[in-house]
């Protein structure tokens, strides 16, 4: 049986390479683009900086920069303002995830109208839409390589899965400079972000040889070089290579699925604004080890590739080791409990039920090793909390 793969047509990747931004329009025969990013990158200047290389290659750029964090319908409205006004024939995302996802939402929406939630999933999106160029800064969401945006209903909080070759950004340029000056603590969250889409991909029932190759070569790099960026964001070797996996993972997953952990992390991160990939990591040495046996040998591939786990140890044993190297990896990287992120108890159980019920309607547990109920759903959600 064949399996379906899509990539990006273009794909310009290391030092310097937003520098080529204007050339990958123009190869394209786009000249129109609507720049889509946030506050901070017009703040470092790295926003004008980009607009400046656009018109420079004889391009029409116009810069957007009202994206917020974990994107919601409600702030999509003024892009979509942008993009009519400016009659855009194309949309950069420039930033982490959220300008990625906005980008593709707004190139969907700025085709074919309608509203965001008519998108999510089990709605497969085919076309048309404007073409994206993805140019992240920070090395996790591989949104640069998905088929996937992920935007919160401002009605009902539900944060929205929405899947198909529509939201493929077209070409992405992969720059690791461009993630120097992240934070420790977007290092880490991020980080660890990718190492779950890399591990999802890999122990998803949807798995296939292509996306399995690129989510081992990302575990066992992630592995080798992600505390290190987090202790020293200066480390151009560990920045380069954690940008690199941080893609390979975002292709895997998107030529495969994620699953249960990020089922359940979209509603931690809707109804109480927690980073996506805070949340990932909040969950994923639980979810892990709920998961653990009904897959036993790939779990222990993924030890051996994270290189904790050697060939001789026996898979039970490597599987084991990987749900305690995932619990020491965010303890090196200290991600907080949501108890110890401030979130109020009484409101973490009031809605939980409602959060698992959204996770188990997202799709994503369905890929999962182990199918979990909607009780199983929420005692996770109970154990993590604190």
């Amino acid at each position: 049986m064949s399996v379906p793969i899509a990539l990006p047509r273009i794909m310009r990747i290391g030092a310097g390479a937003v520098a080529d931004i204007g050339e990958v329009v123009t190869s394209l025969g786009l000249s129109r683009p609507l720049v889509v990013t946030d506050s901070f990158l017009v703040g470092t200047g790295a926003a004008e900086q980009m607009i400046k290389n656009l018109e420079t290659a004889g391009l029409s750029p116009r810069l957007f920069d009202g994206t917020v964090p974990d994107p919601t319908t409600a702030s999509l409205e003024a892009g979509l303002v942008a993009i009519r006004e400016h009659n855009s024939d194309s949309v950069i995302g420039f930033g982490g995830g959220s300008p990625m996802d906005t980008a593709k939402a707004l190139g969907l929406l700025g085709r074919q109208g309608g509203e965001m939630r008519d998108y999510k999933a089990p709605r497969i999106n085919v076309g048309p839409a404007l073409p994206i160029i993805a140019v992240p800064t920070t090395a996790g969401s591989g949104s640069e390589a998905t088929q996937f945006t992920v935007i919160s209903d401002s009605e009902s909080d539900e944060k929205m899965l929405c899947p198909g070759l529509a939201f493929l950004p077209l070409a992405a340029v992969i720059d690791y400079e461009l993630t120097v000056s992240m934070p420790p603590r977007l290092t880490a969250d991020t980080g660890v972000d990718a190492l779950t889409h890399a591990i999802e991909a890999y122990v998803s029932k949807k798995a296939n040889p292509f996306s399995d190759s690129l989510a081992l070569i990302a575990i066992g790099t992630i592995g080798r070089v992600l505390r290190r960026a987090y202790t020293d964001g200066h480390d151009a070797e560990a920045r380069e290579q954690m940008m690199l996996a941080a893609t390979q993972a975002g292709i895997a997953f998107s030529n495969s699925s994620v699953a249960l952990v990020h089922g359940m992390s979209r509603p931690i991160g809707a109804h109480f604004h927690v980073a996506h990939g805070l949340s990932n990591a909040m969950l994923f040495p639980a979810v892990t080890a709920f998961s653990v046996r009904a897959a036993e040998s790939r779990y222990a591939d993924c030890a051996r590739a994270l290189g904790v786990a050697a060939e001789h140890d026996s898979d039970a044993s490597a599987a084991d080791r990987l749900v305690r190297a995932l619990t020491d990896l965010c303890r090196d990287v200290e991600v907080p409990t949501p108890r110890a992120y401030g979130i109020d108890r009484v409101r973490w159980d009031e809605l939980t039920p409602l959060m698992a019920e959204q996770a188990l309607a997202s799709g994503s547990p369905n890929n999962n090793p182990r199918v979990p109920t909607e009780a199983e759903i929420r005692d996770l959600y109970a154990q993590i909390y604190g």
